[in-house]
């Protein structure tokens, strides 16, 4: 079989670290796809670049705003110079630009496998009342505010501590009605309106990462707890974990929506109670983990791009741990100065 070529963005291994290395390594654990890893980063400092044993050539792509001409345009460079076959984003702000010149990059003989626009759109905050209304699981109290008049409305139903939330990006915890406006200030010059205002629910911190083949269908997915965080609240060590009423939320949520591509819903349980907290449509940094517990996601995705025989749907063993850890790279600049110079690495 020949190399097969995917373009992972997302290759920030810090310590916000991107889905783009646990991606690449999900890949690469597939030896019937003779995967070939094209780093897809945004600086040249992004760890990916450097690691040549996961990833084997590195581009630095333009910022996806604007238009997103020249970004399309960097892409069919890399497919003619070196070759890209599927590519898969794992950063919310490059998915509508993908979304958007779907179509032309598939004419160009690059695939990839996205959630539709309007899918897309539910990831904002102030959609989650329609995903959990038809996946039956509960939603925190929720004010979608448009004003500080709205906001200190939404204090007072709701009552302190508040989570206060950019529709798209960004949440923070506020003690005090103070905190608060401060926090909706800051996110509003950042992201504009609306803003929300959320109860701040007490328990377990519940995710599921999974992919949907866009006719209600899951091509798999897996459920873990966090045990502990960073303080960006990204997970450092975890279990899977079956809960029965999130795993029929996810089922539902692909069910219901016919969702395309992967994806990852947020969720705080709290005795038999599941509160939905947010969802991303894309996959999240952990992804790996289901990967080490039977579930390669990333594979199964670029199988379906590829019309190439489906991995079986496996099922996955509660009580796996997941550990983070650090880890030092000591190369020489060669690297480095190749991605500033020319753009690509190496």
């Amino acid at each position: 079989m020949k190399n097969i070529f995917i373009g992972v963005s997302g290759i920030n291994a810090i310590d916000n670290p991107g889905p783009g290395i646990g991606v690449a390594r999900s890949l690469k654990e597939d030896s019937k796809l003779h995967a070939k890893i094209v780093g897809l980063a945004y600086d040249a400092m992004e760890p990916g670049i450097f690691m040549d044993w996961v990833v084997d050539k590195s581009y630095l792509l333009p910022y996806p705003s604007g238009g997103g001409e020249a970004f399309i345009d960097r892409l069919l460079y890399i497919k003619n110079n070196f070759g890209l076959d599927v590519v898969i984003p794992n950063l919310d702000v490059e998915l509508p630009i993908y979304i958007k010149f779907a179509r032309q990059l598939e004419e160009a003989g690059i695939k990839t496998f996205l959630p539709t626009m309007e899918q897309f759109r539910l990831r904002g905050k102030d959609r989650l009342d329609e995903i959990a209304d038809k996946t039956k699981i509960s939603l925190p109290k929720t004010k979608v505010v448009n004003s500080i008049d709205g906001l200190l409305g939404a204090i007072s139903e709701i009552g302190l501590p508040v989570m206060v939330k950019g529709s798209f990006y960004k949440a923070h915890r506020a003690y005090t009605t103070q905190e608060a406006i401060s926090y909706y200030n800051a996110l509003v010059a950042e992201w504009g309106y609306p803003v929300i205002v959320q109860q701040v629910v007490a328990g377990d911190e519940l995710n599921v990462i999974g992919l949907g083949d866009g006719d209600g269908n899951s091509l798999g997915h897996v459920g873990i707890k966090k045990i502990s965080t960073t303080a960006l609240g990204k997970i450092w060590t975890g279990v899977t974990v079956k809960n029965k009423k999130m795993l029929a939320a996810t089922e539902r949520f692909i069910r219901e929506f016919k969702w395309r591509g992967p994806f990852e819903l947020e969720c705080i349980v709290s005795g038999d109670e599941v509160f939905l907290i947010e969802i991303n449509p894309r996959f999240p940094a952990w992804v790996y983990f289901a990967t080490g517990v039977g579930t390669n996601l990333p594979s199964q995705l670029v199988r379906r791009c590829l019309d190439l025989p489906p991995l079986p749907v496996c099922d996955f063993e509660a009580g796996k741990l997941f550990v983070r850890y650090t880890y030092e790279l000591v190369t020489d600049m060669t690297a480095f100065q190749k991605a500033v110079t020319q753009g690509e690495s190496p």
